[in-house]
């Protein structure tokens, strides 16, 4: 990641005033529902990964999962610019409750770990995830941003058919995902 993004760097947020801020700002905002910001989860933010506690745990595996995430990130904050995405992400249409852009944003994210947990631990462990990140969609954990669990149903059954079929042919390409997701209106 060092060579594709030469600014990119590894915070721990529980070093940042910032990181710690926003933390209890979305404590309050989402009424106690987002709890584990600082403490469960990783965020890019410009060029720097912070990175939660959790962090020191991980396997090689699981960090090179999150970080295939996470490159995801900030190959958007490239292609839109950092201000123009954070204003999306944030704002659009709604901060909470309707964060249609955060949501979508983050499934372009969330397909690039499903597509690197086939990867390193097979078909069933991406299958293994629904429930999990169907709770961050229409949860509190990121401010309810896509209140419509039947939709992400379908867009996780999608992901994972379109997953299923590139492990059957031998090809399993981000790209092939993300355009075959595309073009289905996911």
């Amino acid at each position: 990641m060092q060579r594709e993004f030469p600014s990119f760097r590894l915070r721990y947020k529980r070093d940042s005033r910032l990181q710690r801020a926003i933390g209890a700002l979305l404590r309050t905002v989402t009424l106690g529902g987002m709890t584990t910001y600082v403490s469960g989860y990783h965020t890019v933010m410009g060029g720097t990964l912070w990175v939660s506690e959790g962090w020191s745990q991980m396997s090689d595996l699981e960090r090179y999962v999150l970080l295939r995430h996470e490159r995801i990130h900030l190959v958007q904050a490239n292609r839109w610019g950092v201000v123009p995405m954070g204003v999306a992400y944030l704002l659009f249409p709604l901060p909470l409750g309707f964060a249609y852009a955060r949501a979508r944003i983050e499934w372009e994210a969330y397909l690039e770990t499903l597509h690197a947990l086939v990867e390193v631990r097979g078909l069933e462990a991406a299958r293994s995830q629904k429930d999990w990140l169907r709770a961050r969609f229409v949860g509190p954990d990121y401010g309810w941003m896509f209140p419509f669990a039947a939709r992400f149903d379908r867009w996780f059954d999608d992901a994972i058919a379109t997953l299923a079929e590139d492990v059957a042919k031998g090809t399993l390409t981000i790209e092939e995902t993300l355009a075959a997701h595309r073009s289905a209106g996911g």
